[in-house]
């Protein structure tokens, strides 16, 4: 009873970080500061650049700030579709990685038997392990880029550095990665098979030798179990009527 409460809390605290982790990768899409640049040269022109994964913003000293989508799907670069693509898997797995997490959890009861609930736990906890590996590809390839782009001394385009979204997405992969795996070490260990369990062993027989009947001992039980002796049975008749017929006895009268 320990343990299953144990477990439980566990899975409750992991189900909280997996969901925190969840959110904070989904407030990431909308937000614009994914990168940005301040032009300061002068003080009249003084304006902000940033953008995201589907549009570019400037906004200038008096607060005024202008968004333009990109125009053309079909023109972007492979990099923004393999961003895109991989922050719309994350939130999507990260979504059924919910759904089954609270459907496995030992305080929810809604699963069947205790190794039904670990292994649909499980498989919540894989799915929040590829949700958070998702989310990190996307925010580390991101920033690799605009890295690689401010450091280049050779690239004459507008250098932008690392905005909010990047920690902030880090963040809740991180604690998706934290949450995922530990759900899926702890919840496989119950509701996976071993490859160390032994295969059951037939339980062991002896014989006594002064009833002649056969006793089995089960094999997680220390009671013992009496088989009927049959075979024993049937050698006792034959040798009871063969002393019988031989045993009779015959007086003189008999021969006369």
């Amino acid at each position: 009873m320990k343990y299953r409460t144990t477990m439980m809390y566990m899975e409750m605290g992991c189900f909280v970080s997996c969901l925190s982790g969840w959110m904070l990768v989904c407030s990431t899409l909308p937000l614009e500061y994914w990168s940005f640049s301040e032009d300061g040269g002068n003080v009249l022109t003084t304006g902000d650049y940033y953008s995201n994964l589907w549009k570019d913003c400037v906004s200038d000293n008096t607060g005024a700030s202008d968004c333009k989508d990109y125009p053309s799907m079909l023109a972007l670069s492979g990099f923004l579709h393999g961003c895109r693509a991989l922050a719309v898997c994350a939130v999507i797995t990260g979504f059924f990685g919910g759904i089954l997490t609270l459907i496995g959890m030992k305080c929810t009861k809604i699963g069947g038997s205790e190794i039904a609930n670990a292994r649909v736990t499980f498989s919540g906890g894989i799915t929040y392990l590829v949700s958070g590996v998702c989310g990190m590809i996307t925010y580390s390839w991101w920033a690799n880029k605009t890295i690689s782009e401010f450091v280049d001394p050779q690239f004459i385009n507008v250098k932008n550095e690392l905005g909010a979204a990047i920690f902030i997405g880090w963040g809740g992969s991180i604690l998706l990665m934290l949450g995922g795996g530990v759900l899926s070490y702890f919840s496989g260990k119950e509701g996976l098979p071993s490859g160390s369990q032994k295969r059951p062993q037939r339980p062991t027989s002896y014989v006594n030798a002064r009833s002649r009947r056969t006793y089995m001992m089960p094999a997680s039980s220390s009671r013992v179990t009496l088989v009927p002796p049959l075979l024993y049975e049937g050698r006792q008749s034959q040798t009871t009527r063969a002393t019988t017929k031989t045993g009779r006895t015959y007086s003189r009268d008999d021969f006369l």
